[in-house]
């Protein structure tokens, strides 16, 4: 029984590293010809160590808790171990593939409503609160004539990633 508890901890242990350092036990492992893109899937080190923790827990378990010897209890670990492995590669797999929303841009701000939350002078620079992807965001604003706290504009072109110039809404 010690050497199945021994595989389901070292697996463990090989789990923890791999998110721990993420990817640089991958590296050692880099040019060595045959495995070269098999480590990013199948036998990454999060699917090996599913694999040998499940091997070694539900070994030792079958093991402790039937009258079954070592071998049987090997070959459910190894059955456990290979679901276990199966399922960690789909997981890892669908999160390296899934689609993220476009990162807003700074000309995807042009004709955003906001409002002025600090006045803008005639010279100079206030604030405007705008709404971008749905989230607030409270930005430097330049305009061509002073508008008060409150009033009511449109984004009419961005001046840097911080910036705007705006004119006011006409009803």
């Amino acid at each position: 029984m010690a050497w199945f508890l021994g595989l389901g901890i070292a697996g463990i242990v090989v789990l923890a590293l791999s998110l721990v350092l993420d990817g640089v036990l991958e590296g050692l492992f880099d040019g060595l010809g045959v495995l070269d893109g098999l480590l990013d899937g199948v036998l990454s080190l999060p699917v090996v160590a599913g694999f040998v923790s499940m091997l070694g827990f539900v070994g030792a378990l079958a093991l402790g808790t039937t009258g079954l010897g070592a071998g049987a209890a090997a070959a459910a670990g190894t059955l456990a171990g290979l679901a276990a492995g199966w399922l960690t590669w789909r997981l890892c797999r669908a999160l390296r593939h899934g689609q993220t929303a476009a990162t807003p841009q700074g000309d995807d701000l042009l004709g955003t409503a906001g409002s002025v939350v600090t006045a803008i002078p005639a010279d100079g620079y206030g604030e405007v609160l705008l709404r971008l992807a749905g989230q607030p965001v409270k930005l430097a604003a330049k305009g061509e004539v002073p508008l008060e706290r409150g009033t009511e504009v449109w984004v009419a072109a961005t001046l840097s990633p911080t910036s705007v110039a705006v004119r006011p809404v006409e009803r």
